[in-house]
């Protein structure tokens, strides 16, 4: 009972004496305001572009791994990778006949085309040729009709499944099933509309794409170009295993003596991870260091202020120890004073952070989870102890002798 006395008393003196000196406790807040406001944004910015890179590297599938010519990351010698044999899209069918770990492989290529219905258009969309077997092998979802049959895919019909950004784009009004586009200049009937993916990277879901069977995209659009080859994992399969099994078989494709290195690379969603873990690892500890000076700065300041307060209630403190007042008392005095003051600037800056993370998000993916909240507030109570320990303890061991007869 008696700490609760003293947290009530000790609130009741903080609160009158930020009220005494009004213009004073909000220079003084403005400090940490500016520091919780850095702090926040930094927090916010790195949550939502994390979350927007998750939702992309998804798309990509955790259990899919992506036979192709180049790696996705460490790739520092460019010609060296330049200069490998080019992959076929016949490889597919060998695989799905030879491995055992997984359950579907797709070849696909891409290019950039124009899409257009009617008077609208979608300038340079991704058009990629594949099989009847790349949903499955890729994991992607459709949200209305059906993706290409076998039949379809082996005669090179002209059908192809839209993205959900392609949809909206040039059919805002019109359902987009059974309707007849032009891509690159040929007519293709529209069977399906995938899910809309979204993330970070839009342009490497399906949301941007326009996907038509391999063997129409090899004749009208050439057979010049990177082939990706997709492999969905079996269920339950270790996915490192499935990499060895299929790197054997691709290294049979490619008849490497064993002195030989691949010539090929096995690519996955985890290894974007890696990268970007290890990118936003580096940025939020310089990001944080940086907008952590600001805090620091605020935290000198309240300090100093406290040294002034501490002196200007000397007497006050004299008498209060004169008529009983232990030191932990007036400790806790002046500690929730400094927490008060830094509190109220920690709630001021979020309620700045807030519509700042929302104008901010028009440009950069940004996330105020609570978190991000909890984390403010509990940093602005932290500088405030912190700051306000040394005048604290420096009121508490005045003499009340001494105090009582400082002028």
């Amino acid at each position: 009972m008696y700490f609760l006395f003293e947290v009530k008393e000790g609130l009741y003196i903080a609160f009158r004496a930020i009220k005494a000196n009004k213009m004073r406790s909000v220079l003084t807040t403005l400090g940490i305001v500016i520091g919780i406001v850095s702090v926040t944004m930094m927090a916010t910015a790195i949550e939502g572009v994390t979350r927007a890179f998750e939702k992309s590297a998804s798309a990509f599938g955790s259990k899919v791994l992506y036979i192709q010519k180049f790696p996705w990351v460490g790739g520092d010698d460019w010609w060296r990778y330049r200069n490998r044999k080019e992959l076929k899209a016949e490889f597919a069918k060998y695989i799905a006949e030879h491995a055992s770990l997984v359950d579907a492989v797709a070849p696909d290529v891409t290019t950039f085309k124009d899409v257009r219905y009617g008077t609208r258009s979608m300038l340079n969309a991704w058009i990629t040729g594949t099989t009847h077997e790349y949903q499955e092998a890729s994991g992607t979802t459709i949200k209305d009709g059906r993706f290409f049959s076998q039949e379809e895919s082996d005669g090179g019909r002209p059908v192809c499944c839209i993205g959900a950004n392609v949809a909206e784009t040039i059919f805002p009004s019109v359902d987009p099933i059974g309707q007849t586009v032009k891509v690159g200049g040929y007519p293709y009937k529209v069977l399906a509309v995938f899910e809309k993916q979204g993330g970070l990277f839009g342009e490497f879901t399906s949301d941007n794409r326009v996907f038509i069977p391999i063997r129409s995209f090899m004749s009208q659009f050439g057979s010049h170009h990177d082939v990706t080859l997709n492999v969905r994992v079996a269920k339950d399969v270790d996915i490192d295993n499935a990499k060895e099994e299929l790197r054997g078989i691709m290294r049979k494709l490619r008849r490497l003596r064993p002195a030989q290195e691949d010539d090929f690379n096995i690519n996955e969603q985890e290894l974007l991870t890696q990268v970007f873990g290890a990118v936003t690892g580096v940025i939020a500890a310089v990001g944080f260091f940086i907008t952590g000076l600001s805090l620091f700065v605020g935290g000198i300041g309240i300090m100093n202020i406290m040294y002034v307060s501490v002196t200007e209630r000397t007497k006050e403190i004299g008498i209060r120890k004169a008529i009983g007042a232990r030191r932990r008392t007036i400790l806790f005095q002046f500690l929730v004073e400094s927490a008060l003051i830094c509190l109220l600037g920690g709630i001021i800056g979020l309620m700045v952070s807030y519509p700042l993370s929302l104008i901010a998000d028009q440009i950069l993916p940004t996330a105020m989870p609570v978190s991000v909240v909890i984390l403010a507030l509990f940093v602005s109570l932290l500088v405030g102890v912190v700051s306000g320990f040394l005048p604290a303890y420096r009121a508490s061991k005045l003499d009340p002798v001494e105090a009582l007869r400082y002028e």
